[in-house]
């Protein structure tokens, strides 16, 4: 007679096959449920600006990835002309980019080590060139000088990781209307912050400024 070809009948290769299957079944369960992340990427540039008091603000410049360039381009340049009309970019402040506001506009910045909550912007743009998605703002935050240095950090990232932003390899950082200052400006990541599920430090542009003998 037979024996029945059931779970309780498997043959001990089979037993074992599945017992290594569970075990990787439950290593990926471990691992972040947003494994996935990021899906957007961001390349970035910062404009430092000063005005006769000091530090005015942070011009940020952010390129785009192939596919979301695509994917917002599809969804708002109505006429498909390859450029993105004055309605078309209100469209995308309102319904895109203003969501970015709950987290900051991912602009995380610290004076003298002290939080700087950034609350609102100016100046948004949306621009399509060559097909790429070009984002471009200004974040006020007024840092008078002095003689001795100012010290101002800017972490930029998304808490979630849903977007990696990674500075540009060609002019991370610009000056605008500096020449009254002696100014230094570093990049490189801080190891004081953490996000996503804590292991990743966001790239950081260290400022220090001072008004010029």
């Amino acid at each position: 007679m037979k024996q029945s070809n059931s779970f309780s009948n498997t043959s001990p290769i089979r037993s074992l096959a599945i017992f290594f299957c569970a075990i990787l079944v439950c290593l990926f369960s471990a691992l972040p449920a947003a494994q996935a992340h990021p899906h957007v990427f961001i390349e970035q540039q910062l404009g430092v600006v000063f005005d006769e008091k000091g530090l005015s603000g942070i011009k940020v410049r952010w390129k785009f990835d192939e596919m979301y360039s695509s994917m917002i381009a599809g969804d708002y340049d109505l006429n498909r002309n390859g450029k993105l009309e004055a309605k078309e970019v209100t469209a995308i402040k309102d319904k895109v980019f203003s969501t970015f506001s709950v987290s900051s506009y991912f602009c995380f910045i610290k004076i003298e080590n002290q939080p700087f909550k950034v609350t609102y912007i100016k100046d948004f743009k949306a621009i399509l060139d060559n097909n790429e998605l070009i984002y471009e703002f200004f974040v006020p935050c007024h840092v008078p000088a002095s003689r001795t240095p100012r010290k101002v950090t800017i972490a930029t990232y998304d808490p979630s990781y849903y977007h990696a932003i990674s500075f540009a390899e060609k002019d991370p950082v610009f000056l605008i209307s500096a020449n009254t200052y002696a100014v230094k400006t570093v990049v490189g990541e801080d190891p004081e912050i953490k996000f996503y599920y804590n292991m990743i430090s966001p790239e950081t542009l260290y400022l220090e400024f001072r008004k010029k003998p």
